[in-house]
């Protein structure tokens, strides 16, 4: 009986070996392509909600869309954010041909207002008004409702443009 499962063992052993090498560089492969256009992101800042999200490279962007950027490099972002290079999640609260104006410390997009404005950040560094007029063709204007939320509200960060774009993501906890 003994002899009868080594045999077994054996006979099997070399077409599950050869399988296993044949699917293993296509289970990779596809693995591979995966996390080229995925990410798992781990939110620090207390401007969106959520803590953990998906990041999808090649998901459409719309009005409402969460995207994650990189954000303009500035001493501010720099002094509230550290050295090196910083990724920023935000809502897509105006797409391409949007209007943005402001009125006093209130910002419109279309005639609907979207967000107030502070004069200074919590470490005390001036903020200027964000951009004017129509949005760009392969930009957007992002925000958070957070109200110390460091957004398109301000010269700082201004438009979001596609090369500062990683993708658009999902909350997931």
């Amino acid at each position: 009986m003994k002899s009868l499962s080594k045999r077994l063992a054996q006979t099997l052993k070399r077409p599950l070996v050869l399988t296993a090498l044949v699917l293993l560089p296509l289970g990779w492969s596809a693995v591979d392509a995966f996390a080229k256009d995925h990410a798992f992101l781990i939110n620090a800042s207390p401007s969106l909600p959520n803590w953990a999200f998906w990041l999808d490279r090649a998901a459409p962007i719309t009005r409402g869309s969460l995207i994650f950027f990189e954000p303009p490099a500035s001493d501010l972002v720099e002094a509230h954010f550290g050295k090196g290079a910083q990724l920023f999640g935000k809502r897509v609260l105006g797409v391409p041909g949007d209007v943005v104006s402001h009125h006093g410390h209130e910002v419109f997009i279309n005639g609907r207002k979207i967000a107030a404005r502070l004069d200074e950040t919590r470490l005390g560094i001036t903020l200027h008004q964000g951009p004017e007029g129509p949005i760009p063709e392969g930009c957007f204007y992002t925000g958070t409702d957070h109200p110390r939320g460091l957004d398109s509200r301000y010269a700082e960060i201004g438009f979001i443009c596609r090369g500062q774009i990683l993708g658009s993501g999902r909350a997931i906890l």
